[in-house]
């Protein structure tokens, strides 16, 4: 029974980033692959082993608790020999559209309206591109939200 809780859990847990599809921001687009083994999935096993103390890593690691950081999108691949089925889940803005998913939803609680308040005042996501010798102001939650979630809505 436990061995079922566990997989039961870890499968879960891999499918936690669809809740997306039921929540302020925009739908994700489906990318599919088919075809000889192409689209690699990360795997992230150091190339050197050190050992060190929890105390040494965590003076090391200088990052809350609430600092998300985007890597890969998710995606999902079978492979068969050497041929490969693949499904790449694409968001708007990625890497903001993920980092800004993962706050809004382990960081903050209440409806749909209350957390994308909470998430944009203590995450806020607003960043400064220059173009043609200006310097523009972006906030990403405007660009990866519903338009009935955007700012000037709430």
């Amino acid at each position: 029974m436990n061995y079922l809780k566990l997989k039961y859990r870890n499968i879960k847990y891999k499918l936690d980033f669809l809740r997306v599809l039921f929540s302020p921001f925009k739908p994700l687009k489906l990318k599919w692959y088919f075809g000889e083994t192409a689209i690699r999935l990360p795997y992230f096993y150091p190339r050197k082993w050190v050992k060190i103390s929890e105390e040494e890593a965590i003076d090391k690691v200088k990052w809350r608790d609430t600092d998300y950081r985007f890597e890969w999108s998710p995606r999902w691949s079978f492979v068969f020999f050497k041929w490969q089925i693949a499904v790449i889940f694409i968001a708007p803005e990625e890497s903001h559209y993920w980092e800004c998913w993962l706050y809004y939803s382990r960081e903050t609680k209440g409806t749909p309206e209350e957390r994308i308040k909470q998430a944009r005042e203590e995450f806020p996501c607003i960043w400064n591109t220059h173009k043609a010798d200006k310097e523009y102001e972006v906030c990403y939650w405007d660009r990866i939200l519903k338009e009935k979630y955007k700012l000037s809505k709430i």
